[in-house]
C-alpha cells in the first residue's frame, strides 16, 4: 500500500535552549501528520524519517540530512527538531543567507530505514536566530556615550518688528452643501466592508466584520504575519489590507454566529486561533474549539484554523 504523509514545515523563532544559554539555537521545529494510503491518521506509530535540507532548487545540492525514529501521539502528529537528528553533517555550517532552501521528506510507516520520498517543500522563512548568528552586519558594537558638552551663550534677543495695517473685513462666504450622511449598517453579510458584520455600536456607523472564509491552518506566529495576505482573502476581502486576529472576546462571538457568518472548518477539531496569549506561560495562546464552543490554551506551535477580521 502507498504511503502517504502530510507534512508542515515550522520556523519557530522561539529561542529554545538546544545549544546553550545566550546562543542562537542550533535547530528548528518540524510537525509531520501520519497518514495511511487510505487518508486515515496513524496514533502511536513508530516511523522512521529522514529529512534533507537542499540549497538553491528542488534536488539541488544537499547541505544537511539527518535522519529520525519517531512516534506519532494521539492524533497523528510527530514533532521533531531539525538540527538535533543522526547526520554527519554539521547544522551550524548552513549558511542561512545564501539561499533559497528546501526540506525532502522520506519517510518509512514501518520505523525502519527504508524511506519513500514524500516531496519537498520551500523554506518560505529563514530561521532568523539562526541567521542573524552567521550573517552580522559589518558593525562593532556602540561605544560608550561622550562627556556633555557645556551650555553655550544665550544669544541677543532680536528687535521687535512693526505692527502691520489691519486688513479690510471680507465679504461672507457662500454656505456650503450639506454632505451625504455618513452610512449605517446592521448585522449581516456586507460586501463593501469585506464580509459579515458580526458586531455593531448602537448608532449602526461602527462595527466588526468577519472574513467569510478561513485563511489557512498556521501556526500562532505564521498566522500573525499571514493573515493580511490578499492570497488567503475572498474577492470582497482583498480589498482591504486592514485584516487581523479576533480577540478572545471576539472569536467567541464569532462563534457564537458561526452558522450565519459560514465557512467554518467541521470535523472533529475545528479549532481557531485568538490574539490573546496566556498570562501564565508564554509558549501558549487562546483558542477556540468551534465544535462545543470551549476555550483554552494551546501550544504556539501547533497548527491551528485561522479566520481574520477587521474594523470599520
Amino acid at each position: 500500500m502507498k504511503k502517504l504523509l502530510t507534512k508542515n514545515l515550522l520556523l519557530i523563532l522561539l529561542l529554545f535552549p538546544v545549544i546553550g544559554f545566550g546562543q542562537a539555537p542550533e535547530a528548528f521545529k518540524y510537525q509531520a501528520v501520519i497518514r495511511d494510503g487510505g487518508n486515515l491518521i496513524l496514533t502511536d506509530q513508530t516511523v522512521g524519517m529522514r529529512l534533507s535540507i537542499q540549497q538553491d532548487s528542488i534536488g539541488g545540492t544537499s547541505v544537511y540530512t539527518e535522519t529520525f525514529t519517531s512516534t506519532s501521539n494521539g492524533y497523528g502528529l510527530v514533532n521533531l527538531e531539525i538540527g538535533t537528528g543522526i547526520s554527519t553533517d554539521d547544522f551550524a555550517m548552513i549558511d542561512w543567507a545564501n539561499g533559497p532552501y528546501f526540506m525532502e521528506t522520506a519517510v518509512d510507516l514501518t520505523g525502519g530505514m527504508t524511506y519513500e520520498i514524500m516531496g519537498t517543500s520551500q523554506l518560505m522563512s529563514v530561521p532568523y536566530a539562526l541567521y542573524a548568528k552567521t550573517s552580522g552586519n559589518g558593525e562593532g558594537p556602540q561605544g560608550p556615550a561622550g562627556v556633555q558638552g557645556p551650555q553655550g551663550i544665550q544669544g541677543v534677543a532680536g528687535i521687535d518688528g512693526a505692527t502691520g495695517p489691519a486688513g479690510a473685513n471680507g465679504t461672507d462666504g457662500v454656505d456650503g452643501i450639506d454632505g451625504a450622511s455618513e452610512p449605517t449598517y446592521t448585522i449581516g453579510l456586507w460586501p463593501e466592508l469585506g464580509g459579515y458584520v458580526f458586531w455593531v455600536s448602537e448608532d449602526g456607523k461602527h462595527g466588526l466584520v468577519a472574513e467569510t472564509q478561513d485563511q489557512g491552518i498556521h501556526d500562532w506566529y505564521e498566522a500573525q504575519s499571514l493573515i493580511s495576505n490578499p492570497s488567503n482573502h475572498s474577492v470582497n476581502g482583498q480589498k482591504f489590507r486592514d485584516w487581523r486576529m479576533p480577540t478572545k472576546f471576539e472569536l467567541n462571538e464569532m462563534y457564537l454566529q458561526k452558522e450565519a457568518i459560514g465557512g467554518f472548518a467541521g470535523g472533529p477539531f475545528p479549532s481557531y486561533w485568538s490574539s490573546a496569549e496566556s498570562a501564565d506561560y508564554i509558549y501558549l495562546a487562546w483558542a477556540q474549539l468551534f465544535l462545543t464552543g470551549n476555550s483554552y490554551g494551546d501550544d504556539k506551535v501547533n497548527f491551528l484554523y485561522v479566520r481574520a477580521i477587521r474594523a470599520f
